[in-house]
């Protein structure tokens, strides 16, 4: 599979948002770091094309995003966002921020269910 590739310029942003993650970012970073979802690693904060994904699997192709109130007031920008980075082979799984506060574990589920539909592993 070809690297996705990636505006250097957003280095920088990703670091940042890595050190100030949301409460369900923080908490489902614990749950799926380390291959601790089904052997597959996980990046926080990727860039990809000219964006950030929440969480990402490059071996899957797949990027995990983490709805909040931010994503509220930008939903028309987060659909241009993932159809671009769909062109690109992303496929895309999405939570409520309430949700992954609520219940990790139920959100590494769903993961785990995602995965073995998708993958022959």
């Amino acid at each position: 599979m070809k690297p996705i590739p990636y505006n250097p310029n957003l280095r920088k942003l990703a670091k940042e948002m890595r050190n100030s993650s949301t409460l369900s970012e923080i908490l489902l970073w614990k749950c799926i770091q380390k291959k601790k979802v089904k052997g597959y690693v996980f990046l926080r904060q990727k860039s990809l094309l000219n964006y950030i994904v929440d969480f990402y699997c490059p071996e899957l192709n797949l990027a995990i995003e983490i709805d909040g109130s931010v994503h509220e007031y930008s939903e028309l920008e987060d659909e241009k966002r993932q159809k671009e980075l769909e062109q690109h082979g992303v496929r895309f799984i999405r939570f409520l921020d309430h949700d992954i506060r609520k219940n990790p574990d139920g959100a590494v589920l769903i993961i785990e269910k995602w995965i073995k539909e998708n993958t022959q592993k």
